[in-house]
């Protein structure tokens, strides 16, 4: 009797071993070149971990500046249309898409990209599921503080933003551009080292860590930061996404690595990661001028900014979310990550 229940059982068993011992190979596309920090210091590591901690089940093939094909907005449908296994796109491309998670692009809200970066990926198990449940989420993270980055002149007051055409990625920085006087010009990085040397834009909001991918230090003059003891002027929320047909059809042991290289600690190392290299592309614009824009000076900009904050707590309350609810829970949880 137990010689037939093990006759029986082999298929079951076959059928394991064959799952278990099975090789995955992600197509990794995204919107920046090869040599870019999302690709040298975020997606290749954990594209390396992943398959070290596999034993080589799960390998990447990455395709930077969208070798494979559309527009940085299509990413986020390629992924979930199974065109490719993951994507790292920044949201606000796909402008109006995610309007909850945008409660972090507002003015002066970051100041910690690592601590923000967990409070993303808190905020969306708590809150913003919905705008993600065709996808299977494996982090979301945030950049370093925003510079402008100017071709003839530095911004030292908020009069010096008037009439100037500043590039800005996503919806909320270009509502709040505007709001401080400037002319906002939306386009995603790639498109920046030709939007400057066309004198299309006359500068571009951009973190340091940018610079060396669409080569800033070349193409402006003016460097101009908000002090550091500041919240962020603007940062920009990215994902890290995985087709969910693609991760439901792994066997349990690559679930398990997928898991463990996924969620609030990947979020946090990519926030991390890329304020690091902040320092690298600071490096490079040595040869320009560079400001401060003063604290004293920030107090009307806060103000300003307070009205484009207000303008997304009235919207997603018109759309049926509680804005003012949510707001106060990303603070909350900024400062809940802060301070760990």
């Amino acid at each position: 009797m137990n010689a037939v229940k093990f006759l029986l059982a082999l298929p079951v068993l076959a059928c394991a071993l064959a799952a278990s011992a099975q090789t995955v190979t992600l197509k990794v596309h995204h919107l920046l070149p090869a040599g870019s920090t999302a690709q040298t210091l975020f997606i290749k590591p954990w594209c390396d971990r992943v398959a070290q901690e596999s034993g080589d089940k799960i390998k990447c093939q990455i395709y930077p500046s969208m070798q494979l094909g559309g527009t940085p907005a299509q990413l986020f449908d390629q992924v979930k249309d199974g065109v490719v296994d993951v994507t790292w796109t920044l949201l606000g491309y796909s402008a109006g898409r995610f309007p909850l998670v945008e409660v972090f692009e507002l003015p002066f809200m970051m100041q910690s990209p690592e601590a923000t970066s967990k409070a993303v990926w808190d905020y969306v198990q708590l809150h913003d599921q919905a705008e993600f449940k065709d996808v299977h989420p494996l982090a979301f993270h945030v950049h370093g503080d925003g510079v402008f980055h100017m071709v003839s002149k530095p911004i030292k007051v908020m009069a010096d933003l008037k009439d100037q055409k500043v590039r800005a990625p996503t919806r909320q920085t270009n509502k709040m551009l505007a709001a401080l006087g400037a002319t906002p010009m939306a386009m995603p990085a790639p498109q920046v080292s030709e939007a400057l040397a066309k004198s299309v834009i006359d500068g571009a909001l951009l973190p340091y860590e940018v610079v060396p991918a669409v080569k800033i230090q070349d193409l402006v003059k003016f460097h101009s930061e908000t002090d550091p003891s500041e919240p962020a002027i603007y940062t920009s929320v990215f994902a890290l996404v995985m087709n969910k047909a693609k991760y439901d059809s792994l066997p349990p042991d690559l679930k398990k690595v997928m898991d463990a290289n996924s969620g609030k600690a990947l979020s946090g190392l990519a926030g991390k990661a890329f304020l690091a290299a902040d320092v690298e592309g600071k490096k490079l614009t040595a040869k320009n001028t560079t400001n401060v824009i003063s604290k004293s000076e920030l107090v009307a900009w806060k103000k300003v900014g307070q009205t484009v904050t207000d303008a997304w707590v009235a919207d997603v309350t018109a759309k049926g979310a509680n804005g003012k609810q949510l707001l106060d829970s990303a603070r909350a949880l900024i400062a809940k990550n802060t301070d760990r």
